[in-house]
């Protein structure tokens, strides 16, 4: 399964659900809510026109996605989803290889995201994707950390 450029006429209901589908398990466990619950299909489309979506698909279907933005040295992940019935395959795996591909094209010397505190088992896997914590931040109105920065360098560019 190779992953495909979303482009920002497409219809992206099915990505919205898949997205909403499989961020489904934060719910109850982060606290505030996730930003996925703002995420319009009007946003979607903005994001494929301005910045980068990745899909991974299955008869037609996404099974899963993720969202680039490009910033001043870095290579934004953002909204890693995957199927639940197609998790432990690789998949996420394959996108963030395809973001270091992506970032080393850009010129970008490492990846960053953001990880809520809550999600333990998403920090241990992408450490052993090669990502570190280097900082937290805590939402608006919230006093202790809310959630984790976390970056990989980029072998290959300039910085790293």
């Amino acid at each position: 399964m190779t992953p495909r450029r979303v482009k920002p006429g497409e219809d992206h209901a099915a990505l919205l659900q898949l997205i909403q589908t499989s961020f489904a398990y934060m719910e109850g466990r982060i606290d505030p809510p996730s930003s996925m619950h703002l995420l319009s299909l009007k946003n979607i489309a903005e994001h494929a026109e301005q910045n980068e979506i990745w899909v991974i698909e299955q008869n037609d279907a996404p099974i899963a996605c993720i969202f680039l933005t490009v910033k001043p040295d870095t290579l934004y992940l953002g909204k890693l989803a995957v199927n639940e019935s197609s998790r432990n395959k690789g998949l996420a795996r394959a996108l963030v290889t395809l973001a270091e591909n992506r970032a080393r094209d850009l010129g970008k010397s490492k990846l960053e995201l953001e990880s809520r505190v809550e999600l333990v088992e998403n920090h241990a896997a992408f450490a052993a994707m090669g990502f570190g914590i280097v900082g937290e931040t805590a939402h608006p109105g919230y006093q202790n950390a809310t959630s984790y920065t976390l970056q990989k360098p980029i072998k290959g560019t300039l910085g790293a």
